[in-house]
């Protein structure tokens, strides 16, 4: 298996057809057919590819600044961190988090932050689900207009304490949109 990390905007049409395929194949019921994002495009993704060189496992990372009970937190956010049907149960979802951890080492990141229906690997993963009040752009996911202001708990949110700040309850600003 080869690890790569890819800038966004150095993502060529060929690769893009890998990534889309795989985003529609893990995430076939809500996954738009005509991108390689959700809401709005990572900064940087990890692919994983097999030895035949297809695209087996892929994360999006998205660094920015929110706002935690008034104060400024530095985030990487984890986004459409998916497996290929025939890699799965193989490690790589582990393998792909351990890289965010190792990108994460010495640079300014207080947290990594995903949201996840199932917490299973993640937990595994030292990832910690967070109960705070958050606030968000709401994006439509088909018109990709803004549809207002977001602002509730949310039961997926997690965390994973990689800089020297500590998690706090309370309000959670994104200062932009979900992942």
């Amino acid at each position: 298996m080869k690890l790569e990390k890819v800038f966004e905007y150095d993502i060529n049409n060929k690769l893009e057809a890998k990534i889309q395929e795989l985003l529609i194949g893990s995430f076939p019921e809500v996954y738009p057919r005509d991108r390689i994002y959700f809401k709005q495009l990572p900064h940087v993704r990890f692919l994983a590819f097999n030895q035949e060189n297809q695209l087996i496992g892929h994360v999006g990372l998205d660094y920015r600044v929110m706002n935690l009970n008034g104060k400024p937190i530095r985030v990487l956010g984890v986004i459409d961190l998916c497996v290929s049907q025939s890699a799965r149960s193989q490690g790589l979802g582990s393998t792909l988090l351990l890289e965010i951890d190792k990108f994460s080492v010495g640079r300014n990141i207080d947290f990594t932050l995903l949201f996840a229906d199932n917490m299973t690997l993640y937990l595994r993963n030292g990832y910690k689900p967070v109960k705070n009040r958050c606030k968000w752009l709401k994006i439509d996911d088909e018109t990709q207009l803004t549809n207002g202001i977001g602002f509730e708990a949310m039961n997926e949110l997690m965390i994973k304490e990689v800089g020297k700040t500590d998690w706090s309850k309370g309000n959670l600003d994104f200062l932009g949109y979900l992942y």
